[in-house]
């Protein structure tokens, strides 16, 4: 006797694959290879043009496994959020995500319209559909790497904000195809969409957090369930109305990340989630895409990968942000930091599965787009940073932070560099903001309990107890800034 489930396969493959692609990912880190670019490479691989190891072309099924993707990674980009990043570049990165996608868009339809024999309404559909940075992208990139905290603020808040303006045109643009809407109509969608999705994702947030705060559920686990559950409610509830339901989904994010004590105690959780979710979504998508059909249009897409590279983003950059105090290093990174990625490709499947008669060129160059921005811009920003001199720059300490659930504390891990003014001295030399202590100090492999005779050496990791009237942010000034 032999029992089986149809799903069984399936099950299999896909733990295969997304093993295999973690591991690669791994490898391909030294050679500073995105992961994403593996997990499309493997997909590509398998599928019916590679190995024919799996037959997957249902663009309408790929787009839904796509959104709740995506649902997962923006939340999880919202909660991480800190109230502090949203005050230093909320206005400007609300202002990149909104006019900077339209001026990005028309940039690049306009590269698209020289290099394609094509309707201006598909130029501007492909234009549209490239015009967003991608938030699973963007985080992935600027891991690791040290820049302005403006600069990273401006990078990850913008790649959360602005899919609504890209998804609003796309769908604008396809509307244009199968009919004439008029000026009203663009203003009452648009409307609905931004100003929709504001007000449910701020509506659900803020309930949300209230009744994060107040429930005593049995389980701590329950909690990060219950917060997805929320990022799902969200979202449907926007998408229901005709509202954006990422706009809805990232906000609600945004305004739980508020409470940075009970976000803490999600993070760990919904991170994991959304690491997943990527893996799941460029697997997924390098299955959707058939290499052969790629010949025709590498060469024209690529001129549109490097319009947008160096031409479209660098323009909406320029035009949006000096007033806000930007100097030309930091334009500069966010100008190349502005990664494509998952997003594009998700949005390319929406004229694929509506029938449009251009849908699979969108999709193919599109596709193109997003691998060259992965490689070249992704692969590169870490030798920029040193370029720019952000790298001496750095801050000369860092803090993990985790929670401890039975005690009312945190616990942080700040790891100090040459160049922290507390290296050298004895730490009774440098009184801890009140509050906290430090417990452990770890150096070279050897754990030990300091006093305030102890002094501290580059590379000591110091594990300091913080109170919860103490933030994590004053340990690591106090470990950053000359007393």
């Amino acid at each position: 006797m032999h029992s089986t489930f149809p799903v069984d396969a399936g099950i299999l493959v896909g733990a295969v694959l997304v093993i295999v692609g973690v591991v690669v990912s791994g490898v391909a880190d030294r050679f500073r290879l995105s992961s994403l670019v593996i997990f499309l490479l493997v997909g590509m691989a398998i599928a019916d043009d590679g190995l024919a190891l799996i037959q997957f072309n249902d663009a309408g099924l790929a787009q839904n496994i796509s959104i709740i993707a995506l649902v997962v990674i923006l939340f999880e980009g919202g909660l991480a959020a800190s109230p502090n990043a949203v005050r230093r570049a909320g206005v400007p990165a609300a202002i990149l995500a909104t006019l900077g996608v339209v001026i990005t868009g028309a940039v690049a339809a306009g590269g698209a319209a020289l290099v394609f024999d094509l309707p201006a309404t598909s130029s501007l559909l492909i234009g549209a559909v490239v015009a967003s940075t991608d938030a699973a992208a963007v985080f992935s990139a600027l891991h690791g790497q040290t820049m302005p905290v403006r600069v990273r603020d401006v990078l990850q808040l913008e790649s959360g904000l602005n899919d609504p303006i890209a998804v609003m045109l796309t769908i604008g643009m396809v509307e244009v195809w199968r009919g004439q809407p008029s000026a009203s109509d663009w203003i009452a969608f648009g409307t609905l969409q931004l100003g929709g999705g504001l007000a449910i994702g701020l509506a659900v947030g803020m309930g949300a957090r209230v009744a994060l705060r107040r429930l005593h559920l049995p389980s701590a686990s329950s909690y990060p369930v219950l917060a997805l559950a929320v990022a799902a409610l969200a979202y449907g509830v926007a998408a229901e109305l005709g509202a954006s339901g990422f706009l809805a989904v990232y906000l609600t994010g945004l305004v739980l990340g508020r409470k940075r004590r009970l976000v803490r105690s999600l993070l760990h959780f919904h991170q994991g989630l959304a690491a997943a979710a990527e893996a799941v979504l460029f697997l997924m998508l390098g299955l959707l895409v058939f290499p052969s059909q790629l010949a025709d249009v590498v060469g024209p897409a690529l001129i549109i990968a490097g319009a947008l590279m160096f031409v479209a983003r660098p323009v909406a950059v320029v035009l949006c942000l000096p007033w806000f105090r930007f100097n030309r290093r930091e334009l500069t990174m966010v100008s190349w930091a502005g990664l494509r990625g998952a997003v594009p490709i998700v949005l390319a499947t929406i004229p694929l599965t509506a029938g449009h008669p251009d849908g699979s060129l969108v999709f193919n160059v599109v596709f193109v787009t997003v691998l060259a921005s992965l490689i070249v811009q992704a692969g590169t920003v870490g030798a920029l940073t040193r370029r720019l001199g952000f790298s001496d720059e750095a801050p000369s300490a860092h803090a993990q932070v985790a929670i401890l659930d039975n005690l009312a504390a945190d616990l942080v891990e700040v790891r100090l560099t040459a160049r922290s003014p507390v290296v050298g001295s004895r730490l009774r030399d440098h009184a801890l903001p009140d509050g906290a202590v430090i417990a452990f100090v770890i150096r070279d492999a050897r754990t030990f309990v300091p006093d305030d005779r102890v002094v501290l050496v580059a590379d000591d990791v110091l594990l300091v107890v913080v109170a919860p009237d103490t933030t994590p942010e004053k340990v690591v000034a106090w470990a950053t800034r000359p007393a």
